[in-house]
């Protein structure tokens, strides 16, 4: 099923079965289907708060997590709409900061799989469709959201004027579906550039930065590029930001890794350059401390899982799966592993990710490699972990499941790294009963 979604509860169940026989079974991006669909039922993409649309490659995620954690803090309720899901669908649609309950998630799904007739949506447009319902029919001061592929033919780009758009770290993903090289990778995202709205972005390579100027120009948007429009820097363990208003500084972020603190600055960026909610200095130093992001390098806490793997070891959780992640969460291992220490590394990755690109950065930190399949979808089979790891000259050994692999590497040993894929950390957040709410 698309997504892996599935539900404990029967009502939503039944929904996401008849989405999945109506739906075509894979990502088709247009507008055109998801443009019918909230016609049939009344156009609520239309009647949301103010937007906050957040594209990009890695990092928009954690830059939605800083825009709702400084909205909050401001005293603002906020919607906010995410994907993928790591364990539950409902982690997809967060109504004023609460996950959506089952009882509204079935009844939302029903109301949009009734109303699509002949469109046959996608799964992420009927998903999208929901959550644009429940927004409407649920008043509040904002609306987060996240674009869920690339930007231009995502079905989030029917929201026709945000109050703000971004873009986060660009990078190599779904090639597939937005092309081969970083420029056609950057006019995808820049598709998300509306007319006379700003276009909040980090600094990018100038040949990457020229279409993205091109795009906003085409749109009639604001650019707004780090370096130009806004800047912030690291110092002294404070983030440093400036723009035309003015300087602010903040604390670092709680979330761990060195590149959150240009997703936090993103985010700063962005609620400084619109003007359809105030937001004061104290949200906006509040919003590092605040903002929470699972299974981006996250430490996992006390659990089942855990107390196989031991509960002594450090034990990180992270569902990148690309090159850029890859050097993201080496530069993180650089500081935080003690000197000369060396990861135990529990992976699995789908089939359409370059794996080798993914693990070159974190070389020097990997000790030994555990490979296990990516539940439900099409992964790396475990020779291409063994080649890499004969290559590099260090241990292998391939599980059939993230148990098997648990009870292989059991409680002795250094810090474990499991990554490659955020449907492996669903698994594992499902296994250690650390459920994202």
């Amino acid at each position: 099923m698309a997504d892996h979604a599935v539900s404990d509860d029967p009502a939503v169940q039944a929904q996401l079965d008849r989405l999945a026989s109506l739906s075509p079974g894979a990502d088709v991006l247009g507008l055109e289907r998801i443009t019918r669909l909230l016609a049939n039922l009344g156009n609520p993409h239309l009647s949301l708060p103010p937007v906050f649309h957040v594209a990009g490659t890695n990092g928009k995620g954690s830059t939605c997590a800083f825009l709702r954690a400084a909205l909050q803090a401001e005293g603002y309720s906020v919607h906010a709409y995410t994907s993928p899901h790591l364990v539950r669908f409902n982690e997809r649609i967060r109504l004023n900061d609460t996950l959506i309950d089952d009882a509204r998630l079935a009844a939302y799904l029903k109301r949009v799989l009734d109303a699509a007739g002949d469109i046959g949506p996608s799964f992420f447009e009927a998903t999208t469709a929901a959550a644009f319902l429940a927004f409407a029919e649920h008043p509040v001061d904002a609306c987060i959201i996240e674009v869920g592929l690339g930007g231009r033919l995502d079905a989030t780009n029917i929201i026709p004027a945000p109050a703000v758009c971004g873009i986060a770290q660009l990078g190599m993903d779904h090639e597939a579906f937005l092309g081969t090289d970083l420029k056609a990778i950057a006019a995808e995202k820049a598709g998300i550039a509306k007319s006379a709205t700003p276009l909040v972005t980090l600094a990018y390579e100038p040949h990457i930065a020229a279409v993205i100027a091109q795009k906003a120009a085409d749109a009639g948007a604001l650019w707004l590029p780090m370096k130009e429009a806004w800047d912030a820097a690291l110092y002294r363990e404070r983030l440093h930001y400036r723009d035309e208003a003015g300087r602010i500084d903040t604390p670092l972020p709680r979330l761990p890794g060195p590149h959150q603190a240009m997703n936090l600055a993103l985010a700063i960026a962005m609620l400084r350059h619109q003007d359809a909610l105030r937001i004061g200095e104290a949200s906006l130093n509040a919003a590092p401390l605040w903002a929470h992001w699972p299974a981006r390098l996250q430490r996992l806490s006390q659990g089942p899982l855990v107390a196989r793997l031991g509960e002594a070891r450090a034990i990180w959780l992270d569902g990148g799966h690309n090159p850029a992640a890859g050097e993201a969460i080496a530069r993180f291992f650089d500081s935080a592993l003690p000197g000369g220490e060396r990861l135990t590394l529990l992976i699995g990755m789908l089939a359409n990710k370059d794996m080798a690109g993914f693990l070159a950065p974190l070389r020097p930190h990997i000790g030994a490699i555990h490979s296990v399949p990516v539940e439900g979808h099409a992964h790396h089979g475990p020779e291409v972990f063994a080649a890499l790891a004969s290559e590099w000259g260090i241990a292998h050994s391939a599980h059939a499941s993230l148990h098997d692999a648990a009870d292989a590497i059991g409680a002795s040993g250094g810090p474990l790294l499991i990554t490659g894929s955020l449907y492996l950390a669903g698994e594992v957040l499902k296994a250690n009963d650390q459920l994202p709410d």
